[in-house]
């Protein structure tokens, strides 16, 4: 299949560069685009089938998040009468607009790769997903036992018939539920029902396999499934007995998910994030999916009673809500997914006595997934078994479910030692799980903050005080990721150990301004956000800048998840008109221009995008020769600079700074595989390697750079 481009008149490479849309791009396309690229590989024929169906699941699920929050977001700013405009001096009528013409052909593209090219793929490999009329007698008698025992008890038809019966209102339709809209025939005419596809079973139903006699797939490798909204279409009669089917419609609504929590009002933020939580099921429907063929009469009701308009409908070709095909990649086919990796432990971690005499001997760089999450695991379940070890603090941000992390937490306050703990309850989609950590370390002894008001606490810091002879010691975790051992196995990270003063001491008082009362100005060592962090960088690239006009050498490399900051971007801009190369890596959205003529000829823009999520936000800068390295939370975006608590801290090792340098950067920047690079004209181009020899994959490059003679803590031979 071809693969899909986005086609954007907004951009034109002879605009002039002064106007704002010339000088920026629309962070709303800038995202779909991005999506786009995580669609381009479950075109990919490179990638094993298992993982091009994975891929179309998590465009599918950021598409559905990008409406509950983004276009919800938009359409409030219509519905409030905003006319302030964009970065790329849109309105939001326009804006909204603009996003449904983008995503109108891609969300077309993706159900023809599924129907089209992913479905049969699947088939011939012994992948079988079914439609019910495609079920043979044996499979039927299956599914007819499977629906009597497990569907039809957690059905509940919901009858909509106000003009007769007012106790039959329109039901609520829950966000990102998959529902049948039924239509009936009775003696008193036809009538409606919305039947809710129970989130409690499984999407995609398992049947024996009928194996086809053509088949070269060996008999143990084949598998069949089928649609459950199918299974139960295809049993309306039972559940509307006496009345005729005349109509059977899957339809999908999205609803407005975003929390806004006044927390000036708040007594308890606990208790104001819990019932947030609860409101949230009740945001306005943003967007309705109906199968294609939906009669123009149903859905027409379902327009009136949702409150919606046609701008709001897509209509698409077969099965809705694709986020649920990420179930597949349970399948037991190997030969169908990517080589698994085995991470590896740094040496000095292996041969050290204990984990705080290794971090005494070197600072230790972690990179994720090629590194074990193990040792910052070890790291806390050492200082709460150490009996040197006073106290412990960390922030959670998103810890998932079953978190060694909060095991370790929670055995250090048994073990006698104080234990503080921030949790950010207001992150996004798991205030509920956050909620359920914090109550568990309350009732395990721990002190437990949620930070401070208006600002999330987004940065990655534990720290370890020891008391050793007669000096206090502090070991300090710093990272790009999340605390989670789960995420961590897929996304790309750093983390650093080190037990550096000058660091320690930013630490302490970081802990201070987000557990007591303090109003910290400025650190030693570290750029802490909103306080330091945008003045901090700001100041190395007006450096790097100077630097360039006196010696020529100016080079800048970012490599994060967004670049949307309108301030960072003009930095960016002054440093490619003064003559420094930039380069940048980035993953998602970015709304800076790259290679226009008299605005950032000199920047470079590549994405990168494969098995595993690039994560990491690494900063560096020649500064002459003396070059710097600066990692942490922080994305270029105006909410990370203003409007989080976020730390980025330098690299203190030459040793550590040429692996970064000559290892992951430069990778990154050589990768001709996975990267997309950025035109004058908005379009992502695909690289390809001229022949197989001259491939250079990142992320399969990082999995062997560990086993180089010299890099990180002297991790030989993972």
């Amino acid at each position: 299949m071809p693969t899909p481009t986005l086609n954007r008149s907004t951009f034109h490479a002879c605009a002039r560069p002064s106007s704002p849309s010339a000088r920026y791009v629309s962070r709303e396309l800038s995202w779909i685009d991005f999506n786009q690229r995580v669609l381009e590989e479950a075109c990919d024929e490179r990638n094993p089938l298992l993982e091009r169906i994975k891929f179309l699941s998590i465009f599918a699920s950021n598409l559905d998040e990008f409406f509950m929050i983004r276009v919800s977001g938009i359409k409030q700013q219509i519905e409030a009468n905003v006319r302030s405009l964009s970065i790329d001096s849109q309105t939001p009528a326009e804006t909204l607009a603009a996003i449904r013409r983008a995503l109108l052909p891609i969300i077309a593209r993706k159900r023809d790769l599924l129907m089209d090219t992913l479905i049969p793929a699947l088939d011939t490999a012994g992948i079988h997903i079914l439609n019910y009329d495609q079920l043979t007698p044996e499979q039927r008698d299956v599914i007819q036992e499977y629906f009597e025992q497990y569907v039809f008890p957690v059905l509940t038809p919901l009858a909509f018939d106000p003009g007769n019966h007012p106790g039959h209102p329109f039901p609520h339709i829950s966000n990102l539920s998959l529902s049948l809209a039924v239509e009936v025939r009775g003696d008193e005419g036809s009538l409606f029902a919305r039947v809710k596809v129970p989130e409690v079973l499984p999407r995609l139903v398992q049947v024996p396999s009928a194996i086809p006699a053509t088949s070269d797939v060996p008999t143990e490798r084949h598998s069949s499934y089928v649609w459950i909204e199918q299974i139960i279409a295809a049993h309306l009669p039972t559940l509307f007995p006496g009345y005729d089917i005349e109509e059977v419609h899957p339809f999908r609504v999205i609803r407005d998910a975003d929390i806004e929590i006044e927390e000036d009002e708040a007594d308890d933020l606990l208790q104001t994030i819990e019932q947030s939580i609860r409101q949230r099921r009740f945001g306005d429907v943003v967007q309705l999916a109906v199968e294609a063929g939906m009669p123009a009469h149903i859905l027409d009701l379902l327009l009136r009673n949702l409150k919606l308009t046609a701008d709001d409908v897509y209509s698409v070709r077969g099965p809705l809500g694709l986020s649920d095909m990420m179930s597949l990649m349970g399948v037991d086919r190997p030969d169908l997914k990517d080589t698994p990796i085995f991470p590896g432990v740094p040496a000095i971690l292996q041969s050290a006595p204990d984990m705080f005499a290794a971090i005494r001997q070197q600072d230790i760089l972690l990179h994720h997934p090629y590194d074990t999450f193990a040792p910052v695991v070890n790291f806390i379940q050492s200082a709460a078994d150490d009996p040197h070890v006073l106290a412990i603090k960390q922030t959670l941000y998103r810890v998932g479910r079953n978190s060694p992390i909060v095991a370790a937490l929670m055995h250090a306050r048994e073990q006698g030692k104080q234990v503080t703990v921030l949790v950010e309850l207001k992150a996004r989609f798991d205030e509920e799980n956050n909620i359920t950590w914090a109550r568990a370390l309350e009732h395990a002894g721990v002190h437990v903050v949620y930070g401070l008001p208006g600002l999330k606490v987004h940065a990655k810091v534990a720290l370890v005080v020891r008391k050793e002879g007669d000096q206090i010691m502090r070991y300090l975790h710093l990272g790009t990721g999340n605390y989670n051992a789960s995420t961590a196995r897929l996304y790309t990270d750093t983390g650093l150990l080190t037990c550096n003063p000058q660091m320690g001491a930013d630490v302490s008082e970081l802990f201070n301004v987000l557990t007591g009362y303090s109003r910290q100005r400025s650190y030693r060592k570290l750029l802490v956000a909103p306080v330091t962090l945008r003045d901090g960088l700001a100041a190395l690239i007006r450096r790097e800048i100077a630097l360039h006009q006196q010696h020529g050498n100016g080079h800048l490399i970012f490599k994060c998840n967004s670049l949307i900051d309108p301030g960072m971007i003009d930095l960016l801009y002054e440093a490619s008109q003064a003559g420094v190369q930039v380069n940048l890596i980035i993953r998602g959205m970015c709304c800076l221009r790259a290679g226009v003529p008299e605005l950032s000829e000199n920047i470079r823009v590549r994405s990168i995008i494969g098995p595993f999520l690039e994560h990491h936000r690494i900063y560096y800068f020649h500064n002459n020769g003396h070059e710097e390295i600066y990692m942490g939370s922080a994305d270029l975006m105006q909410r990370n600079l203003d409007r989080r608590v976020e730390v980025v801290f330098p690299l203190q090792d030459p040793m550590l700074l040429r692996f970064v340098r000559d290892v992951m950067l430069d990778h990154y920047l050589h990768d001709n595989y996975r990267a997309r690079e950025l035109q004058p004209d908005g379009e992502n181009l695909r690289l390809h390697p001229a022949s197989p020899a001259e491939r250079i994959d990142s992320q399969v490059i990082e999995m062997g750079a560990h086993n180089l003679p010299i890099n990180p803590a002297g991790n030989v031979g993972h």
